[in-house]
């Protein structure tokens, strides 16, 4: 939202204010006070003109200025309907030298995983990245990933779900399944730099928030088909929130992702490009690395696919 439209919602939230009163105050003409009331119409603010002026009836949609606007944290909001990727919309804007921005879409569809998988997101969902440039070396990096997987488990759990974490990234529902879980969320971390510093910083945050469960695939769940449907403009607020101050306190957020950590106590299969590592997984390192306890030592493992093993589930380490 530009500084202009938002001093203009500001004085309609306080009004009732006329169009020749708002004019004044901040120094634009007639018509461009009604083209940024039409605007912010356009984007969900529910403006009424009564014979006193201006005056705001209620916040409800999801747009860029919506969420930005009662947003508790430094980020500025670009929205999207449809999109290939947030997170490749977010690496053009890094490399141009922005930082603090979220990018925002109702729909993604050429969403990328890890190992490069591709998958649509549908209507609904919260699929967010933002870019930012820590002051960190390219080693805790992986620290940020941590952070928006706390961001997200908490903010689902005050939704009212069961949510935990499994390392690296993703947010999960225990579920009695054969996997043990149903995912609820995706964190996707994406760097340029060099050996000791960090350029710029891309973390993507998909979240199955009102998605409908047809839409999704099998061993996936939402926060709607878990609880109650949930306020997407609050909920990305809450989320971009929890994130600001988690990578604020990276060592805190090591300790956060400890207690929601699902991973942590499991047996697990760490698949990597030229080796598998199965054990039990017990700890993260201050770096954000999984330590695997096998059978003849333990692991430190950086990257990899991790799967969680059912009790009945053997093989070789």
């Amino acid at each position: 939202m530009n500084e202009t439209r938002r001093d203009v919602i500001e004085h309609i939230e306080a009004g009732p204010v006329t169009g020749p009163e708002l004019a004044d105050r901040l120094d634009i003409s007639r018509a461009a006070v009604w083209k940024h009331v039409e605007a912010l119409r356009d984007a969900g603010f529910e403006i009424a003109g009564t014979a006193d002026g201006y005056t705001l009836e209620t916040v409800s949609g999801y747009s860029g200025p919506l969420v930005e606007y009662g947003l508790d944290a430094p980020f500025s909001v670009e929205f999207h309907d449809n999109l290939p990727s947030t997170n490749a919309r977010a690496r053009e804007l890094a490399g141009g030298g922005t930082t603090d921005v979220v990018v925002v879409a109702e729909r993604q569809t050429g969403g990328t995983g890890r190992l490069g998988r591709e998958w649509e997101s549908p209507a609904g969902g919260i699929w967010a990245s933002v870019v930012t440039r820590p002051d960190v070396p390219p080693a805790r990096a992986p620290l940020f990933t941590l952070a928006a997987a706390v961001a997200t488990a908490e903010v689902v759990r005050e939704a009212g779900v069961d949510a935990r974490i499994k390392w690296p990234n993703d947010v999960i529902v225990p579920a009695d399944t054969e996997r043990g879980y149903r995912k609820l969320a995706g964190i996707l971390t994406e760097m340029e730099g060099e050996a000791d510093r960090i350029a710029w910083l891309v973390t993507g945050i998909g979240v199955n928030a009102s998605v409908d469960p047809k839409s999704l695939p099998d061993g996936a769940t939402s926060i709607s088909a878990e609880a109650e449907p949930v306020d997407r403009r609050v909920f990305c607020q809450q989320l971009l929130e929890r994130f600001d101050t988690a990578r604020s306190d990276l060592s805190g957020t090591v300790e956060r992702w400890r207690s929601l950590a699902d991973t942590i106590g499991q047996r697990v299969r760490v698949q990597q490009t030229d080796r598998t590592i199965e054990g039990t997984a017990v700890d993260v390192t201050a770096t954000g690395a999984l330590i695997v306890e096998t059978t003849s030592d333990r692991v430190t493992v950086t990257a990899g696919d991790c799967e969680h093993l059912r009790p009945d589930v053997t093989g070789g380490e």
